[in-house]
């Protein structure tokens, strides 16, 4: 894989997606971008190599914006990353847990230390987001306000961490997926992902019958997600995501069975299973 460049993720300096970044791309430099669009077409303009996207959370589910965003971004998944939320109260250099009045970020987040806050009586304030909160705590400079935040956006904005981990889901984690304007050609090792969209034909059953070539030649499939198309409310075209190659036998014989109760087909990336999944 290319490891010039920047990669592009939406948020600011310390996010969890910019974590993401530094796992998969630690030679590269980062491109903070407003949205994931943003993110998306910075890839695209040739502004950065890659694309940083949250696509789903062990706890809330998939993130519906970057789902509609993947098929028609023009770009390949070329890369996986698994991030582990883990949520610190950062707060002003010289102040402590005991003076801490009020917790600032993402609303997800003060939903995730619930238990936390309650204890220690600390309020939750609403902020844009993780990073943006820790920036803007280090900026006010009151000790009896802190954030919500991972000990690497307190690395960046030059905070004291008052409590470390303390989320009251210690398996809350977060998958990335890493996307380029070219496609990727992992080495043949029988850790692969492919990720792929496809459009069944309007007759009975079709999803059942779609699917049965991937079970009858072996092919495990971990994601299968729809999709409306054209604002309908009958959903005809799906993401899906298969352990394999398309190159390995017994995955281009369940694509050419699937072939026959399709419209369209295509693939999305094929890239290396990360080792924390």
């Amino acid at each position: 894989m290319q490891q010039t460049g920047l990669v592009a993720f939406q948020g600011e300096r310390g996010a969890y997606s910019h974590e993401a970044c530094v796992q998969a791309f630690p030679d590269l430099d980062v491109l903070p971008c407003d949205s994931f669009q943003a993110a998306i077409d910075a890839v695209r303009m040739g502004d950065a190599a890659f694309a940083m996207l949250p696509v789903e959370n062990s706890t809330y589910g998939r993130v519906a914006d970057i789902h509609q965003l993947l098929p028609e971004s023009g770009l390949h998944i070329v890369g996986e990353a698994f991030v582990r939320v883990r949520i610190a109260l950062l707060g002003v250099p010289g102040g402590t847990l005991d003076a801490v009045t009020e917790a600032v970020s993402h609303p997800v987040l003060l939903g995730q230390c619930r238990a936390f806050l309650k204890r220690h009586d600390i309020k939750g304030v609403t902020g844009v987001d993780t990073a943006g909160a820790a920036r803007a705590i280090a900026e006010r400079g009151e000790p009896t306000v802190a954030a919500l935040a991972s000990e690497f956006a307190g690395s960046i904005y030059g905070l004291e961490t008052f409590a470390s981990d303390i989320e009251d889901s210690d398996h809350n984690t977060t998958r990335f997926l890493a996307m380029s304007n070219k496609p990727n050609e992992p080495e043949r090792c029988g850790n692969t992902m492919t990720s792929f969209i496809f459009k069944v034909k309007n007759i009975p059953a079709v999803l059942f019958k779609s699917l049965g070539g991937f079970a009858t030649n072996g092919v495990n499939m971990v994601k299968l997600e729809s999709y409306m198309l054209d604002g309908s409310f009958t959903a005809t075209q799906f993401y899906a995501e298969i352990q394999g190659d398309p190159r390995d036998e017994n995955v281009a014989q369940a694509f050419k069975e699937l072939d026959h109760y399709i419209e369209s087909f295509k693939i999305l990336g094929v890239y290396p299973t990360a080792k924390q999944r």
